[in-house]
């Protein structure tokens, strides 16, 4: 979707300003066409039906948004635990003699680089890095041919391996949810609800028409500014709210000042 490229500031004008001023006129274009004495014999049954096309409508977007916002936090939590078990390797590495321990603080380096960079870049479309699937390849590989001497070794490396195992999953869980939270098929029916709830307001017949298209305008607004955030964190490493790779760049800079000391 277009609108998760584009600045938060243009997504709104999109999406909310230039629909709810639409919503806005909505009443006022029927009022020329239909009388009020028309439109008001149907106040009741009108009524009665958009309650319940509003309390429908209403509980599938706030579904949609606290879902959108627990898949975005989980993106977080991704990218932190990703972090942190790199953070942990480094220092498990360092109880490793001889060229080993060097040798898997650079592969780690160049994972934590390759996926800040190429990672973040390739997610923005929803894909995965083939640069740092190599890299985290080669970490892999690294860590497999060295031959621990002594238990303390042994223990070392079983570590190791697990918190390598907690990188690959957090990493596969950011890049599943690169792709997108929201099927299709629920996009059309949040924009076509929006459409039909915010429509349903047209033809009701209210003596000051003035306030009614104030009341539909101020409706478009609330319902427009939820598909805003829905859009906004639905792709959580594209679009202006994003989850960005702080945390594993501040675990690079870590690892700098240690080998400079």
């Amino acid at each position: 979707m277009f609108l998760k490229m584009i600045p938060i500031w243009a997504a709104a004008g999109l999406l909310v300003v230039l629909p709810t001023i639409i919503a806005m006129a909505g009443p006022l274009i029927v009022r020329r066409f239909v009388p009020l004495k028309r439109l008001t014999t149907n106040n009741e049954v009108a009524g009665f039906k958009f309650a319940t096309v509003g309390v429908l409508y209403a509980v599938l977007l706030a579904f949609v948004v606290i879902v959108v916002w627990e898949k975005f936090s989980d993106a977080e939590d991704d990218v932190s635990r990703e972090a942190g078990a790199a953070a942990t390797i480094y220092r498990l590495v360092e109880g490793i003699d001889g060229d080993p321990g060097p040798s898997m603080r650079t592969a780690m380096t160049g994972y934590l680089e390759a996926a800040a960079k190429d990672d973040w870049a390739s997610m923005r479309v929803g894909k995965a890095s083939p640069v740092a699937t190599h890299a985290l390849d080669r970490m892999y590989e690294i860590v497999l041919t060295y031959k621990p001497a002594d238990s303390r070794g042994a223990a070392i490396l079983s570590e190791i391996l697990r918190q390598l195992s907690v990188i690959t999953e957090a990493r596969r869980g950011r890049l599943v949810k690169a792709a997108g939270i929201v099927p299709d098929v629920i996009w059309c029916v949040l924009y076509g609800g929006a459409m039909l709830t915010v429509g349903f307001t047209f033809f009701f017949g209210a003596e000051n028409l003035r306030a009614q298209s104030m009341m539909t305008g101020a409706l478009g607004l609330l319902i427009f500014s939820a598909l805003l955030v829905i859009v906004s964190i639905d792709h959580p490493f594209a679009g202006a709210v994003r989850v960005e790779p702080h945390a594993l760049h501040d675990v690079v800079v870590d690892l700098t000042h240690r080998q400079g000391r």
